[in-house]
């Protein structure tokens, strides 16, 4: 008895030896954060920001992997079938781990149960943008224009699942319309197509369309949130123009493969939590018309209810909108 004792306290304090090791040691090389959408996009972006912070800090390079396909769902299973060691990552957001399940019968992983969340990167509010020639100036205008005009009008999105496809389904859904959908394989195509007149509508983060809508180039109409953003202080709210079912502020988080040791996951946390404390990284983040989280909402505990909650939300909406 006491031989088993023994026994089991060395192997309890090898694996602590080992734990100890591993966050001493990681990384060893190069990390690769799975981008589940076309370079340029706003999870590209985002990921470029924080892993060039994080890659300094612990002192290997971070490189990105655009996956394209499936709203971001191809990128997210090849991340969720990683080895588990901490050097395979993937920028996911509300619609990777939280919309897809509700979309996807079939979806290959549970966002719950096969990613361990290092944290949460941003969270920043839709924007409903139109080509610059569509008729409606005003978030009523384009109110009242889809619903006359429902045949022939189209909504472009980032592929099923994809953040835009979420919030453009709430949209259309809080109208009452049913227009063609036009599928792309990232936010930056959609965009392009938006400049060249070539669809019609999208919603997508405040941080990859502001640029367009100062410039002139497309018309922002409203702000899928509560309250008017900082940066586009003109912008009306879709809750102030009687629409407040048009309601979509997206998480952007990093997330390692289920079984990912404790230690490695805390460097990476840690990482993480430093980067969104460097000032360089918070301007560059205010520069897109995002903020980082409060410290309280960092962390993988923390994301970890989000995504719960995300899901929660969004699986009975979603599920009804589409079987409309």
């Amino acid at each position: 008895m006491i031989r088993r004792l023994l026994l089991r306290s060395l192997a309890f304090l090898m694996l602590l030896g080992i734990a100890g090791a591993q966050a001493e040691t990681f990384p060893t090389h190069q990390v690769t954060i799975i981008v589940p959408f076309a370079a340029g996009g706003p999870s590209d972006v985002l990921a470029r920001i924080v892993g060039d912070h994080m890659s300094r800090r612990l002192g290997q390079p971070f490189v990105m992997e655009n996956v394209n396909g499936a709203g971001g769902t191809i990128g997210a299973t090849r991340a969720a079938r990683a080895a588990p060691d901490g050097y395979t990552l993937v920028m996911g957001h509300m619609g990777t781990h939280a919309a897809a399940v509700a979309l996807y019968p079939n979806l290959a992983y549970d966002p719950r149960i096969d990613f361990v969340p290092i944290g949460l990167v941003i969270e920043t509010p839709e924007v409903l943008v139109t080509r610059k020639d569509l008729p409606p100036n005003t978030f009523k205008e384009f109110i009242a224009y889809a619903r006359q005009n429902e045949a022939k009008l189209n909504m472009a999105h980032s592929g099923v699942g994809s953040i835009s496809y979420v919030g453009g389904l709430l949209l259309n859904s809080a109208i009452g319309i049913h227009p063609t959908l036009v599928p792309f394989t990232g936010s930056s195509q959609v965009t392009n197509a938006l400049l060249a007149g070539q669809v019609d509508y999208f919603c997508d983060p405040i941080v990859a369309q502001m640029s367009h809508v100062r410039a002139g180039g497309l018309k922002g109409l409203a702000l899928a949130a509560a309250q008017r953003h900082p940066l586009m202080p003109d912008l009306p709210t879709a809750a102030e123009e009687g629409l407040p079912q048009f309601s979509a502020s997206p998480f952007y988080a990093l997330f390692a493969p289920k079984g990912t040791p404790a230690p490695v996951v805390k460097t990476l946390s840690d990482a993480l939590d430093q980067a969104l404390d460097d000032e360089t990284v918070r301007k560059r983040l205010a520069d897109l018309g995002a903020t980082a989280p409060e410290k309280s909402r960092r962390g993988p505990a923390p994301m970890a209810a989000l995504v719960a909650s995300e899901i929660a939300r969004l699986t009975p909406i979603l599920q009804a909108a589409a079987q409309k």
